[in-house]
């Protein structure tokens, strides 16, 4: 008997594999917590009063602190109009009162350098809060049939640059986490972690498209319908008690929304500066998902193979991204995830993020005025939008040649590690949950008649 066998048994299945030095939760949750550290070290220039936009260390906590009333002890939709979904808001209220319990200062009689201070403790607060879903993010994709592949989510520059922006890590781990109770078949569990995403930033309900479009080719609806109630009954249950106690707080998110016009970063402030603004964005914009959504779903239909969930996923997220009214920065986190899954390759996560890195640099310097129009630079911050948008279109065709060739595909047809794959048998959609290996219902035969 060896040494470690006497200690601790028989070596495990994954540790008889691979070795100690060649699993990934390790070395992922390293990575992850490294390019937390950059992240943060990025903001210190802010921190220590230092120009937001040339140091391009921009961050909504700290000025939203005091613009929210939170810094005068006001409570978000109680008290406070706040232009977020319920968590988020929630989130908020939490990290005031852990700030008032480390000993902030908040209130309206409160000295400024004393506000000041509680300021910089609210932004600490949060910042470590957020690196706590952060690490539920790396662990849900860790759970995931790649788990390798969560590295480029770890080592992603967008963590690095965007990560403390604003609170979207919250709605990322949300979401993972019901990704992960999907591929489980888990539907009900999955609803109820999406549902929480939802009530914490709006995007994950475009999921809900995408899973009612593949499980109905599957013939699967019950699974689809188990998890919409999972979601319902979660996002109720966090939305109804604010609902109650200050129905106009709870409106100000979506009104604020509704009346929202063409702001940075989107192709209709693109238009703008380009001296052709869009009188109505909201229509031209309801029009346009409309249209892209029933693009999308007619190609998961009649593409000769059932697509990946993830695919899907990205090809309605991109779409929403290039039409939506705001182009915020930390947007990009929101598509990260769904980049891995979809085409998990280093050089096309590589050409993508250099495209956004490209975006990322321009919106600070606009800002900043260094590209103004006096001296011709609104071209070249006008150019980073088109930069930007191309990246996440060619990310985007990649995905729609991999649903149309499958040999394309990196998870159906993986190049490297192919000997684990092929021992394992799941080159369908591994994380599909009960869509893996599902065969196309009865209803679909009429589609070759269509193609």
């Amino acid at each position: 008997m060896s040494t470690a066998q006497a200690l601790g048994g028989a070596l495990g299945r994954r540790a008889e594999r691979n070795g100690v030095w060649f699993n990934p939760p390790p070395w992922v949750l390293l990575a992850g917590t490294v390019s937390y550290l950059v992240l943060m070290l990025r903001q210190l220039p802010c921190q220590l009063g230092g120009s937001v936009y040339k140091m391009m260390c921009y961050s909504d906590i700290t000025p939203l602190f005091y613009a929210r009333g939170l810094a005068e002890g006001k409570v978000p939709f109680i008290t406070a109009d706040v232009e977020y979904p319920v968590l988020t808001g929630a989130f908020m209220d939490v990290a005031r009162r852990i700030t008032l319990a480390l000993g902030g200062q908040i209130g309206p009689d409160v000295p400024a350098s004393e506000m000041s201070q509680a300021a910089a403790i609210f932004a600490g607060v949060n910042a470590v809060l957020l690196f706590g879903f952060f690490i539920v993010l790396l662990w849900a994709h860790l759970q995931l049939s790649r788990p390798w592949d969560a590295m480029m989510i770890a080592l992603a520059p967008a963590v690095m640059t965007t990560g403390l922006i604003n609170w979207d890590f919250m709605v990322l781990a949300f979401t993972s986490l019901g990704l992960v109770s999907w591929a489980r078949k888990r539907p009900i569990g999955a609803g109820v972690w999406l549902g929480l995403g939802i009530a914490a930033k709006l995007y994950p309900l475009l999921l809900f498209v995408i899973l009612a479009v593949l499980c109905f080719r599957s013939g699967r609806l019950r699974t689809f319908w188990l998890a919409v109630a999972g979601a319902a009954g979660s996002w109720v249950a966090v939305n109804l008690p604010v609902y109650v106690l200050s129905p106009s707080g709870w409106l100000y998110f979506w009104t604020f929304n509704v009346d929202r016009g063409a702001d940075l970063g989107s192709i209709w402030y693109l238009l703008s500066l380009a001296g052709h603004p869009i009188d109505d964005v909201s229509s031209a914009q309801t029009v346009l998902m409309v249209i892209g959504t029933a693009a999308i779903c007619a190609l998961l239909l009649l593409a000769p193979r059932r697509p990946r969930l993830a695919q899907g996923f990205l090809l309605l997220m991109v779409w929403f991204l290039i039409i939506n009214k705001v182009y915020s920065p930390q947007y990009v986190l929101w598509l990260l995830p769904f980049v891995v899954l979809a085409r998990p390759r280093w050089r096309d996560w590589l050409i993508w993020s250099a495209a956004e890195l490209i975006y990322f640099g321009a919106i600070w310097a606009h800002l900043d005025g260094t590209l103004s129009s006096g001296s011709g630079g609104n071209g070249l911050y006008m150019a980073s939008i088109v930069v930007r948008i191309a990246g996440q279109l060619w990310i985007a065709g990649l995905v729609v040649r991999d649903i149309y060739q499958p040999e394309f595909d990196p998870v159906r047809n993986p190049q490297w590690g192919t000997r684990h794959a092929l021992a394992e048998k799941r080159l369908d959609d591994p994380d599909g949950g009960e869509l893996d290996e599902a065969t196309d219902a009865r209803w679909m035969r009429v589609v070759p008649w269509l193609r």
